[in-house]
């Protein structure tokens, strides 16, 4: 009977090594894939997005700088990032296991902006309650202007540092052209990404608002109030961003 008991207590726990090893793979690759939605620490380094810049001027048939990134440069470049991702772009488990690639830029031919995508995502997840749907609408625009300051400030340091290069061009001894070539083309980079920014936050208030009617219609509730002062505050900072950029590129095209 002992021996019995013995045999059956060994294939319980080969059995429960055989269910938790999964388990366990699977919680290293989230911690892989970093916590909070961010990206997994050795994706990460300095100038991860520095993308942006080249994403940015290739759109429109110019060339990158081969200049190093300043560090304001590198910090304007962190602060696009989050607004130049759709909001819910990413499935949650891309999320967990730090899913990270480059975006095209609004210049690119094939870029069509869908103002309900971001609705119609909010309402086929599934949700607990209509509640939190709601809360996480409000969640998203918070978070918009909770990073509309530090990105606007450091915008405005890189506008008034590219002029002070401008102006310093014309006194530089022996300036190769590829040096100029190379100044030109970081201004363009800084001026786009900013303009990049610009447009992406006019989308994202645009499908916050198609969402936000759907809502309303689906679920009624007393939170569209408060979602729609949110709505309509981020809509007037952008509004008089006063941030200093060239508008130019083409006329992006919707459907919706």
């Amino acid at each position: 009977m002992r021996d019995r008991f013995a045999g059956q207590a060994r294939r319980y726990r080969r059995a429960l090594l055989c269910f938790a090893a999964p388990l366990v793979a699977a919680a290293l690759g989230g911690c892989a894939g970093g916590d909070l939605g961010r990206t997994r620490g050795s994706a990460l380094n300095d100038d991860m997005h520095r993308w942006i810049g080249a994403e940015a001027t290739g759109s429109i048939g110019k060339r990158a700088s081969d200049f190093q990134l300043t560090d304001n440069e590198r910090q304007l470049r962190d602060l696009a990032y989050p607004f130049i991702e759709p909001p819910l772009s990413r499935p949650a488990w891309k999320t967990v296991f730090g899913d990270y690639k480059p975006i095209p830029s609004p210049w690119r031919q094939q870029v069509v902006f869908d103002p309900t995508l971001y609705g119609r995502k909010l309402l086929d997840e599934p949700h607990r309650s209509h509640s939190s749907r709601y809360g996480q609408l409000i969640e998203d625009v918070r978070d918009d202007l909770t990073r509309l300051d530090p990105f606007f400030a450091i915008s405005t340091t890189v506008a008034d540092l590219d002029g002070k290069r401008r102006q310093s061009m014309g006194f530089v001894s022996q300036l190769s052209p590829r040096e100029r070539d190379d100044a030109n083309a970081r201004m363009k980079e800084n001026s786009l990404i900013v303009e990049w920014v610009r447009q992406c936050l006019h989308r994202r208030v645009a499908s916050y608002r198609w969402a936000l009617e759907r809502l309303i219609i689906h679920a009624p509730d007393g939170m569209a109030a408060e979602a729609d002062r949110l709505i309509a505050q981020l809509a007037a900072r952008i509004g008089g961003a006063g941030v200093a950029a060239p508008i130019e590129g083409k006329v992006l095209t919707s459907k919706g």
